[in-house]
């Protein structure tokens, strides 16, 4: 069944096409930044009654002046259909358009992208006719995106790694940074990842902060553009998780975050307001 969440982790890429470059860059996997990009038609149902689908697929013009084809399929779990599957749209599409194919698969958990990492081996042991090699991005790999000014530079990277990375202990941390960079967007543009987000993020508990995250902050979708980067960003993620976790927050408290200039201070505070029980307790060194 396609979720929600399932959309999100592949129509990123429809969103900003570049990013497919951009999170290898760092894995020494030099992909071409793209010239041109053009998303196509998903279908791959050939003439008999059988539809195949792809998650999405998008057509590279590179600077050579050459083309490939990258076919995104997000993966959330284990599903022995699937390496048939892929089998099958990279050898149909490349028989299509003539260009070579790229397969992606995008995952959440790292148990998952080390199985889509795996050749694929069909044919016999002693003659292998095929081999599919997936390219993977997972917990394992994406960069992880944690400052505000990293965040807003790449904000269709940063919401990548957010996603890639929804099982990860940092990830509330990861979450306020990338709140932050999307206040100094434009509006359409913070809305279209901020939904994607949400979308990638599904039901899982950095899901839930996000979505109150997005409902507390009344700022949040107006331009800030002209906006300096200030450790202001993360003191308002510690005051954002302790209200989305219905902690109530003493005026004394919030002034002492909100102008709070250590940057180091903070990310403790930051830390401990996912733990406490009370807000003044996010200065106590006891708490782990």
């Amino acid at each position: 069944m396609v979720t929600a969440r399932h959309e999100a982790m592949h129509r990123i890429f429809q969103e900003d096409p570049g990013v497919f470059a951009r999170a290898f860059k760092a894995l020494d996997i030099p992909f071409p930044a793209p010239v041109g990009a053009a998303v196509l038609s998903p279908d791959v149902t050939e003439i008999q009654p059988l539809e195949r689908r792809v998650d999405s697929l998008i057509r590279f013009e590179t600077a050579e002046g050459g083309s490939y084809l990258l076919v995104i399929e997000a993966q959330t779990r284990k599903d022995p259909d699937k390496p048939g599957a892929w089998a099958y749209y990279a050898s149909h599409l490349h028989q299509k358009y003539k260009v070579p194919v790229v397969l992606l698969v995008v995952c959440q958990d790292a148990a998952t992208a080390r199985w889509a990492a795996t050749p694929i081996h069909f044919g016999l042991p002693q003659w292998q006719t095929l081999t599919v090699r997936p390219l993977v991005v997972g917990p394992n790999n994406a960069p992880m995106i944690t400052s505000v000014a990293e965040a807003s530079r790449d904000i269709p990277l940063a919401t990548l790694s957010v996603i890639t990375h929804a099982q990860d202990p940092e990830v509330s941390d990861m979450l306020t940074m990338l709140a932050a960079a999307l206040r100094t967007t434009d509006e359409k543009t913070a809305r279209v990842f901020a939904e994607l987000t949400e979308l990638g993020l599904g039901d899982a508990p950095a899901g839930q902060i996000w979505s109150k995250m997005m409902v507390m902050d009344t700022r949040f979708f107006r331009s800030h553009t002209s906006q300096v980067f200030r450790a202001q960003g993360l003191a308002e993620g510690v005051l954002m998780i302790l209200a989305a976790r219905d902690i109530e927050v003493p005026e004394e408290v919030r002034l002492r975050v909100e102008e709070c200039e250590d940057r180091d201070l903070v990310r403790t505070w930051h830390a401990r307001s996912l733990k406490v029980t009370r807000a003044e307790d996010i200065f106590e060194d006891s708490v782990g």
